[in-house]
């Protein structure tokens, strides 16, 4: 178990230190791009910092925090670097995860250095075959951000069921030694995130070692009963998606940032004008602001709301979790827009990829790429539930 019995932060501390963080975050960007990883003194900060900490259960040194601290964090990191803030969020999104598994998996992770990391990959292509105590797995996956720090890999994947039933999807805990990484991440954006491929070659996962989306569904889930807090009653989908959706807004904000150190010096080439009496970029910047601020509003208010119903003992009405579903896609959407908006307005000179503003754009289209963050599907749900249909989205 952790020694470290120093003061638990407060939410209001945490979000100062990741602001403080951010210019720091941004000077590091390029080397991120060039590594394809996060710089190494960036973990190291995120360790040093308690961020690791947050929605880790008290009973291993961590301050089982409300996970939407995970949200505001990732907003002031991902305005210094986007990929950042992206590993950040779903590294800690595992950690409240592995919270839901059994005391035994969680033990063998965390029990002997509670500073270890899992890294993920949920793509259900997992070839899994039923062997004595539990599954033999093997496969390639996709995108693992943050995997070089990882001692653990969270793995999506299928495993039969009974005849005539569907298949059951779960979560499977692998070690560092039974997988290899494939160091195949060369992209345009996210360069940082470090999201390359994890290959598993008939591991044996015992079965204290997956954990059931049906049961984080329903949000019953073994490690409830030694975690019994509200904090880890939420849905998994809900605190999944917003890891990756989070990330959109804060670069967003991080361009707007960019956008208007830049346009209070810009003096155009063409007429010699100064860009910030520019009737039209004014308009960009107000309108960008105003657009950001109403997003981050309503996802505050989905996160009260839950934590509302947790606290009550009560389950969040699926009605109302298909609606925080689609606001969560809905963020990625418009920080989109603004981003594209912003890089426009900025003239030629954000084409350089020095640009600050051109980093943000590349990233933020790479978030906007991630099968969580497609607007169209939670919207036609949100839309086909309200006309009474059944929802049709299992990750919320």
């Amino acid at each position: 178990m952790d020694g470290d019995h120093s003061p638990i932060p407060t939410r209001d501390e945490l979000i100062q230190r990741a602001r403080d963080l951010a210019p720091k975050l941004q000077e590091r960007s390029k080397k991120a791009c060039e590594l394809r990883r996060l710089p190494d003194e960036t973990i190291a900060d995120f360790h040093r910092l308690g961020f690791f900490k947050v929605v880790q259960p008290k009973r291993y040194g961590g301050y089982e925090m409300d996970p939407s601290i995970i949200f505001d964090l990732q907003l002031e990191l991902g305005r210094g670097c986007a990929s950042s803030a992206w590993v950040y969020g779903v590294l800690n999104v595992h950690s409240w995860q592995l919270s839901l598994f059994s005391e035994e998996a969680q033990d063998e992770v965390w029990r002997e250095n509670p500073r270890t990391l899992i890294s993920s990959s949920y793509m259900p292509v997992a070839e899994t075959e039923w062997v004595d105590g539990g599954v033999k797995l093997s496969g390639r996956w996709s995108f693992s951000s943050g995997c070089d720090f990882c001692e653990w890999a969270f793995l999506g994947g299928f495993v039969p069921t009974e005849e005539g039933k569907p298949p059951d999807m779960r979560t499977f805990l692998v070690p560092r030694s039974d997988y290899e990484i494939i160091d195949n991440w060369h992209v345009s954006g996210l360069r940082g995130s470090g999201s390359k491929d994890v290959v598993v070659d008939g591991a044996f996962i015992p079965d204290h070692r997956m954990h059931k989306f049906s049961d984080g569904f329903r949000q019953k889930s073994p490690g409830n009963e030694i975690n019994p807090s509200p904090v880890y009653k939420y849905p998994f989908g809900q605190i999944h998606v917003r890891s990756v959706s989070t990330p959109a807004v804060g670069a967003a904000f991080g361009a707007l940032d960019a956008y208007i150190d830049f346009m209070k010096t810009k003096v155009s080439q063409a007429t010699g004008g100064k860009a910030k009496d520019s009737f039209t970029n004014s308009l960009v910047a107000a309108e960008a602001t105003a657009a950001l601020d109403r997003e981050v509003l309503t996802l505050r208010r989905n996160f009260e709301e839950m934590f509302g119903y947790l606290e009550k003992g009560e389950k969040i009405p699926l009605d109302r979790r298909v609606h925080f579903r689609n606001d969560s896609a809905r963020a990625v959407r418009v920080s989109t827009e603004v981003v594209e908006q912003l890089f426009v307005a900025c003239g030629a000179r954000a084409a350089f990829e020095d640009h600050p503003v051109n980093r943000h754009f590349q990233d933020i289209h790479a978030i906007r790429l991630h099968h969580a963050n497609g607007p169209e599907g939670p919207a036609a749900n949100l839309g086909g539930v309200l006309f009474g249909q059944s929802n049709s989205d299992f990750f919320i």
